[in-house]
């Protein structure tokens, strides 16, 4: 699949995949940063932001995605960060493709089977009448009776957009997440992957535990975990500045 980026930079290459829910507008910020020392590429993962939909979803094919876009771009090896279900997709990738990564940044997930929590999300979302809700603070007040944090609607209906004048409707393939969203937490299964890797997680976070450390550290051998602890799960939003600082010291080799 011929997925949706944009380049901004430049220097050696660094992809930035997106969690679930996600697109590439929510790195914007951190990315033009990261940009001032490398290409940066932000990437519509599949049924995500402006890349194309499918009825298909898991990681291997997302690998399979993002293996095609590098090499469409004709590069050899590439940094990459991942947050959640994008940390996934590079860690899937790095399994099949060792040699095409240099260092790669999992953002507060691991590699790991996780327990389903989406389901209040989905019903949320997949209640709201896109045929009545004429303006996107009518859709956040639908959405706040499934959902109450305020922050998390908002990241949520950042995805709605107008396909015509009064009409608003989804950019992501709604349908075929919630019909593949056992996929999303399934455990991704190898013996060990070499490369250079970095774990950020959120001390608020219950993706990344304590008791994951050792795990982790034997199936990358050539890890690291860095804690901020006063962040949750979406770790490069609310604490950018220790996330960028930590993560440029880290492809630079600091």
């Amino acid at each position: 699949m011929k997925l949706h980026y944009r380049k901004l930079g430049n220097g050696a290459p660094l992809f930035i995949l997106h969690g679930l829910f996600g697109s590439s507008d929510n790195w914007q910020t951190l990315g033009k940063r990261f940009a001032e020392h490398f290409t940066v590429y932000f990437v519509d993962q599949r049924n995500h932001g402006h890349s194309p939909h499918s009825d298909e979803f898991n990681y291997p094919l997302m690998a399979a995605d993002f293996l095609e876009l590098i090499d469409d771009l004709g590069l050899e090896k590439v940094n990459a960060i991942g947050h959640s279900m994008g940390g996934k997709t590079v860690i899937e990738f790095a399994k099949n493709n060792p040699v095409r990564i240099h260092k790669m940044v999992v953002a507060d997930i691991s590699h790991k089977q996780y327990p389903m929590h989406h389901e209040t999300i989905l019903e949320g979302m997949n209640g709201l009448d896109l045929s009545t809700l004429k303006s996107r603070g009518a859709a956040d007040k639908a959405l706040a009776s499934y959902i109450a944090e305020w922050g998390v609607r908002q990241f949520l209906l950042k995805n709605l957009y107008w396909v015509e004048k009064g009409q608003l409707g989804w950019r992501i393939n709604l349908p075929v997440l919630t019909e593949t969203i056992h996929e999303i937490i399934e455990e991704i299964v190898f013996d060990q992957i070499d490369c250079e890797t970095l774990f950020m997680r959120g001390g608020k976070s219950n993706y990344i535990l304590a008791s994951d450390f050792d795990m982790i550290h034997q199936k990358f051998p050539n890890s690291q975990i860095h804690s901020i602890e006063d962040s949750g799960h979406w770790i490069h939003a609310e604490a950018p500045e220790e996330f960028y600082n930590t993560v440029l010291n880290f492809l630079k080799g600091n």
